[in-house]
């Protein structure tokens, strides 16, 4: 199972982001837990400054930016 992390204080990018990243995790149906994090000491802990940012098993994939469903496919498949 992916864990797929959103790293964000609650704006609508990262709401976008997130349902992003569920539409991408659904196409590719794999099974998923998404986890929103909203502390910033938590999301600094990552070493991301610029929100939002997805991570999949604890690991940062973008940072300051919402990819599309399709470049979030290919993270989660990577």
């Amino acid at each position: 199972m992916k864990k797929i992390q959103i790293l964000g204080t609650g704006c609508p990018k990262c709401h976008e982001l997130a349902e992003n990243a569920e539409a991408a995790a659904k196409e590719l149906d794999i099974a998923y837990e998404l986890v929103k994090i909203t502390d910033v000491g938590e999301i600094t802990a990552f070493g991301v400054w610029m929100t939002p940012a997805l991570a999949v098993d604890d690991a940062v994939k973008c940072a300051g930016e919402v990819p599309d469903v399709e470049k979030i496919k290919t993270m989660l498949e990577g």
